[in-house]
């Protein structure tokens, strides 16, 4: 009778381990996806944001701050996970020399504990688009 008691411990003490492992990785999976996408995201728009005329016309790259705006969240709203809720703050936008600072927060919800938990997962970037001098 001793030895099934500890048996059912044992068993116990596993099954709780494995949720616990579920909710880590999910949560960290979830802010490496957010900051992979975040860095892509903000990188692509910012090469469609440049404004080709002006480039032409003075050699310098400078980007529309609007074009880049609309572009990322167009871009972001594709990729993201539908299930969390975003808040996309920008700071900063320099138009030249191309720069853009902006945060995105997401709200992760669990249950794994039989109890509702929040999270809020911050992502930073501030980003500066470099290109080779001739």
């Amino acid at each position: 009778m001793k030895e099934s008691f500890w048996g059912a411990l044992i068993l116990t003490f596993a099954v709780m381990a494995i949720g616990f492992i579920y909710f880590f990785q999910n949560i960290t999976n979830t802010d490496q996806q957010n900051y992979t996408l975040l860095k892509k995201t903000t990188e692509a728009a910012m090469f469609d944001a440049i404004d080709t005329a002006e480039y032409q016309k003075s050699g310098q790259i400078k980007m529309n701050a609007e074009k880049f705006i609309e572009n990322f969240i167009r871009r972001y709203a594709e990729d993201a996970n539908l299930s969390n809720t975003y808040v996309i703050e920008i700071y900063d936008v320099n138009e030249y020399p191309p720069k853009v600072s902006l945060r995105v927060k997401s709200t992760q919800n669990s249950a794994a504990t039989g109890e509702i938990v929040t999270f809020d997962v911050v992502n930073k970037v501030d980003a500066i688009l470099e290109t080779p001098y001739n």
